[in-house]
C-alpha cells in the first residue's frame, strides 16, 4: 500500500544551516549531533513546511531569507492530492514539492505544487501529513477531534456500526430541522402567497378561457370591423372572375381562359408540347371556377352584425385583463394557473407536512439519543483499554507513577438528545466530547495532556499514546524533539523500542542525543558544523557502517575512537537489530 512519506527536505539560511539536504527513511529516521550543531533546525524547517509561524530571527545572519523545500509522496486520490490539486499544485511523479521562504523582514511566502498559496493550506496539509510531537510544538492527537477520530479508530466495529447509523440519522434530522424552519418561520408569508394565488385561480376560473381563444377572437375583431370592406372588395373580385350577370358586355377572368382553352383544343392533337400547355389552361380554369365559387360564398356568409363585434370586444377585454397579469397569451395564463394550483396545493397541505415532519423528527431524536448511548458504551470500554495500554507503556518509559485515561463528557442542552436520562448537545459523531488526560503521579488530578505533562515528559507521552493508537491515527509521519528528554539507560532503549514499533505502521522522524534511541533508526543522519560555525551541504550526512559506529560511540562515551564505546556501540547495534 502506498503511504505519505517526506522523502527530503532543503534547508538554506536557517539559523545555523547555510545549505543542507535532509534525506529521510520511510521508516525511523534518527538524526543527532553535538549540542549546538543545528539538530533543531530540522523540526524548525519541517514546523515552517507544515505552516508554523515565520520568525524572521531564524533568517541566517548576513543572508536576506531563508528557504525549506519538502519533497512528499502522496497516494493518489488521497486527501492531501485532491485538496493540493485544487489549490491548483501539480504533482511531480506521484511527489508533492512543498516551498516556504521567510525574509529577514519578517515576510513569508508558501508555494505548492509550483504554485503560490496563502500559508493556511500548509497548515490544512499538515493535518493530514505529519504530527509533531516537541517541547515547544504538539500537533496532531492534541486536538480534541483528532484524540476522538483516533479513539473510534481504536475501538473498531464497536464504534464504527453504530457510527454509521448515527451520521445517516443525523443527516435526515439535519434535514427535516431545515424544512420544518422554513415551513414554520415563513408561515405569514406562505399564506400571503396562498392568498394571491387563490384569488388568481378565481379570477382565471370565473373567466374560463379556452386555449388559443384570444388568438381566435381578434381574428373575428379585425374581419367585424372591416365588414362592408371585406364584402365589397370580395364582390369586385368574383366579378373579376366569374364576370357581372347585369353586364353582358363585361369581360371575366373566366371567359377569356375558356377562349384560350377552346383555341388549343382546336389544334392539340398535333403537338404535345401545346397539348401540355392546354392541360395547364384547363387547370387553371377549374381553380378560378374554385375560387370565384368560395368568394360568392364568403361574401354570403360574412356577419356584418354590430352586436357580435361588441361582444367579441367585451370577452376580449375579460381576456387582455388576464393576460396583464397572469401571462403573455391565454396559453401562458393557462399554464400559470396549473403551475399556480399544484403549488397552492403544496402550501395549503403545510400543516400536514408539520405534523408529519414533525412526528419523524421526534422518532428520529429519539433513535439518536439510542445510537449516541451506544457510542457512549463503545468508547468508554475502548478507553479503559487504551488508557491501560497507555499506562503500561509509560511505565517502560521512566515516567512509573503517570496514569492516561480519557474522559468522556456530554454538554447538557434542552433542545438536544436524550442520553442517560439527561437532554445533551449532539454532533454529527455523537453526543460525547473526547479528551486525553494525564496524571502525572499518584494524588495529582488528571488534566489535558498538554497541561498535565512537562516539557519533557509531553514527548514520551505522545509517543506512549501513538504506539497505542499505532494503525488507529491515520497521521503517516511522526515527528519527535526531546523525546529522550530525561531518560536513560533502560528507559531509552525502551524509547528506541517503541519508536521502531511505532516506525512499522508509519514513517518516524526523531531528533536525539541517546544512542540507545539512535540504534534502533533504520537511518541515522549525522549534524555537524564545519570550522566556520556553520551547517553546509555536506554537514547533513547518512551513517552507515564504520561511521555509525563511531558517532554512537561518540554519544555513548564522548570519544569516536574509544575502543570500549565503540565496542558498547555494536553491541547496540546487534541488539536493535534483534528487536526489531
Amino acid at each position: 500500500m502506498v503511504v505519505s512519506v517526506l522523502e527530503e527536505m532543503r534547508i538554506r539560511s536557517l539559523g545555523v544551516i547555510e545549505d543542507a539536504v535532509v534525506e529521510l527513511s520511510p521508516g525511523f529516521t534518527a538524526v543527532t549531533g553535538e549540542t549546538g550543531a543545528g539538530k533543531t533546525m530540522v523540526v524548525t524547517s519541517l514546523g515552517l513546511l507544515l505552516g508554523g509561524r515565520a520568525d524572521p530571527g531564524l533568517v541566517r545572519i548576513g543572508t536576506k531569507s531563508a528557504s525549506v523545500e519538502g519533497r512528499i509522496t502522496l497516494p493518489p486520490g488521497s486527501s492531501a492530492a485532491v485538496r493540493a490539486e485544487e489549490a491548483g499544485a501539480e504533482l511531480d511523479d506521484g511527489a508533492l514539492l512543498i516551498s516556504r521562504t521567510v525574509s529577514a523582514e519578517g515576510r513569508s511566502r508558501a508555494f505548492v505544487g509550483g504554485r503560490a498559496v496563502p500559508i493556511g493550506l500548509l497548515t490544512e496539509l499538515a493535518d493530514e501529513l505529519v504530527a509533531v510531537h516537541g517541547q515547544t510544538d504538539q500537533q496532531g492527537l492534541l486536538r480534541p477531534a483528532r484524540q476522538r477520530e483516533a479513539l473510534d479508530r481504536y475501538a473498531g466495529d464497536a464504534v464504527a456500526v453504530p457510527l454509521a447509523k448515527y451520521g445517516a440519522a443525523y443527516r435526515r434530522l439535519r434535514e427535516i430541522t431545515t424544512e420544518l424552519d422554513e415551513l414554520t418561520t415563513r408561515a405569514r408569508e406562505r399564506a400571503q402567497e396562498a392568498d394571491l394565488l387563490r384569488f388568481g385561480l378565481d379570477e382565471v376560473a370565473a373567466a374560463e378561457p379556452v386555449a388559443g381563444e384570444d388568438i381566435e377572437l381578434a381574428q373575428e375583431a379585425e374581419r367585424l370591423g372591416h365588414a362592408e370592406a371585406l364584402a365589397s372588395a370580395a364582390a369586385l373580385a368574383h366579378a373579376a372572375l366569374a364576370g357581372n350577370p347585369e353586364d353582358p358586355e363585361s369581360v371575366d377572368a373566366a371567359a377569356l381562359v375558356a377562349g384560350a382553352q377552346r383555341a388549343l383544343d382546336a389544334v392539340r392533337s398535333h403537338d404535345p408540347v401545346l397539348a401540355a400547355l392546354a392541360g395547364r389552361i384547363g387547370e387553371i380554369g377549374i381553380l378560378l371556377g374554385d375560387v370565384a365559387g368560395e368568394l360568392a360564398g364568403y361574401a354570403d356568409d360574412l356577419d356584418a352584425d354590430p352586436r357580435r363585434l361588441a361582444a367579441v370586444e367585451e370577452r376580449r377585454a375579460v381576456l387582455a385583463h388576464l393576460t396583464r397579469k397572469y401571462g403573455t397569451d391565454i396559453d401562458a395564463v393557462l399554464a400559470w394557473a396549473e403551475e399556480s394550483a399544484a403549488r397552492l396545493g403544496q402550501l395549503e397541505g403545510d400543516d400536514e407536512r408539520i405534523a408529519e415532519l414533525t412526528g419523524e423528527r421526534d422518532a428520529l431524536r429519539a433513535e439518536l439519543g439510542d445510537l449516541a448511548q451506544a457510542l457512549t458504551d463503545a468508547r468508554t470500554e475502548a478507553a479503559e483499554r487504551f488508557g491501560a495500554a497507555v499506562t503500561a507503556e509509560l511505565a517502560e518509559l521512566a515516567m512509573p507513577h503517570a496514569r492516561v485515561g480519557v474522559a468522556i463528557r456530554q454538554t447538557e442542552d434542552p433542545d438536544g438528545v436524550e442520553v442517560g436520562g439527561r437532554l445533551v448537545a449532539a454532533g454529527p459523531f455523537g453526543a460525547d466530547e473526547v479528551e486525553l488526560q494525564l496524571a502525572p503521579h499518584p494524588g495529582a488530578p488528571a488534566r489535558a495532556i498538554a497541561k498535565g505533562a512537562s516539557g519533557g515528559e509531553l514527548s514520551r507521552v505522545m509517543l506512549a499514546v501513538e504506539v497505542v493508537f499505532a494503525g488507529s491515527d491515520p497521521v503517516p509521519t511522526y515527528l519527535f524533539d526531546e523525546v529522550d528528554a530525561g531518560v536513560g539507560g533502560k528507559a531509552a532503549v525502551e524509547v528506541g523500542r517503541r519508536l521502531a514499533r511505532l516506525a512499522r505502521t508509519a514513517q518516524v522522524v526523531v531528533v536525539t542525543h541517546l544512542p540507545q534511541v539512535a540504534a534502533f533508526a533504520d537511518r541515522q543522519l549525522l549534524v555537524e558544523k564545519t570550522n566556520d560555525g556553520s551547517v553546509t551541504r555536506s554537514g547533513v550526512k547518512i551513517l552507515e557502517g564504520e561511521d555509525r559506529v563511531r558517532e554512537l560511540s561518540r554519544m555513548l562515551a564522548g570519544l569516536e575512537d574509544s575502543e570500549l564505546g565503540r565496542a558498547h556501540a555494536e553491541e547496540l547495534l546487534a541488539a536493535a537489530r534483534e528487536a526489531r
